[in-house]
């Protein structure tokens, strides 16, 4: 099989090609589905209810670590379950300027990950339902193929909706142990979906970065094959075809259009595990966006550390202008 350059050389060996005919322009023409009746009051109900939940933080242990305390912290989840995750403090002697909830991938997440957390910043590394390494099996299934079905027979039990509807509770938990503090999230994949079905709903949040994030554009993405999570809900749908009226509620090119803060996409032009024709469809979904295009996505390529460190410091570059302008709307105000 022949890819387009650079692919044909960075992924020759490719059971099929991860930029799915697309190019830049193409992708920039992808639009974000659009809100199936009553898909806002759904929402803004989720958040009323949890936000009624207390978040019960309890400190489990605390260690120290490049000049943070990190804590492994225990929190209520949206339906009353505990979860874990890890607390990151300021370096020492700076005070919490902002705090950053900061999602993961659907690998689950082994520990903390600080390149996107400024030195003055709180930190809460919250996991997935039922994700390693510190909820296993909690709330969810651990496997993905069982994970990413989980519930999906009804909106108000599928799992990616609880997870969505937990990190609220996560922020809840970080502001908790660090004080009333702006917050930003910063997602990549998983993480990137089920903030972006979060964040737009939760008025604490100034700004958010989503990388390479999935769960967009749903008509575009069971279209398809890929190596990630999509390809178990495409297969289901394929034979279970109510479960499309269910992901309607789970779109985050559809939420991404509620969302009223400054967003950064960091979109793929190749990524065989999220189909960047989903990504670009988030990123077309917001109205305040600063898109930053990825070479590849979930995968090695020559250049990959460069490109990285290149969006981290766009990322942090991001979150100082969402939270300026949130400190001029508010002097303002």
């Amino acid at each position: 099989m022949t890819f387009a350059a650079p692919f044909d050389n960075w992924f020759p060996d490719a059971a099929f090609d991860g930029s799915y005919g697309h190019t830049l322009e193409t992708l920039r023409q992808v639009k974000p589905l659009a809100p199936p009746a009553g898909f806002e009051e759904r929402w803004r109900r989720w958040r009323s209810e949890t936000a009624q939940h207390d978040a019960a933080v309890a400190v489990l242990s605390t260690a120290s670590r490049s000049g943070r305390q990190i804590s492994i912290v225990e929190h209520s989840g949206a339906d009353g379950i505990r979860l874990r995750a890890w607390f990151v403090s300021p370096v020492a002697g700076r005070t919490a300027r902002i705090g950053v909830v900061h999602g993961h991938g659907y690998g689950g997440r082994d520990d903390i990950e600080l390149a996107r957390v400024p030195d003055d910043a709180a930190a809460i590394f919250p996991v997935a339902r039922g994700l390693g390494s510190l909820n296993v099996g909690v709330g969810a299934p651990e496997p993905r193929p069982e994970h990413v079905l989980a519930g999906i027979g009804d909106s108000e039990t599928y799992v990616i909706g609880l997870c969505a509807r937990d990190l609220w509770l996560a922020a809840d938990a970080l502001i908790e142990l660090a004080g009333s503090v702006p917050l930003y999230y910063v997602g990549e994949s998983f993480g990137g979906g089920i903030g972006a079905l979060a964040v737009p709903w939760d008025d604490r949040y100034v700004g958010a970065t989503l990388i390479v994030p999935t769960f967009g554009q749903h008509d575009e993405r069971l279209s398809v094959e890929c190596l990630g999570s999509g390809e178990d809900v495409r297969r289901h749908v394929a034979t279970h075809p109510e479960a499309r009226e269910v992901l309607r509620w789970f779109d985050t090119s559809t939420s991404m259009q509620f969302a009223d803060l400054p967003v950064r996409v960091e979109a793929a032009l190749w990524d065989q595990y999220v189909p960047p024709q989903g990504q670009f469809a988030v990123a077309s979904a917001v109205s305040d966006l600063d898109l930053e295009v990825l070479p590849a996505g979930h995968a090695e390529y020559p250049g990959l550390d460069a490109v990285t460190a290149a969006a981290e410091r766009g990322g942090l570059a991001h979150l100082e202008r969402s939270l300026a302008a949130q400190s001029v709307a508010a002097h303002r105000a």
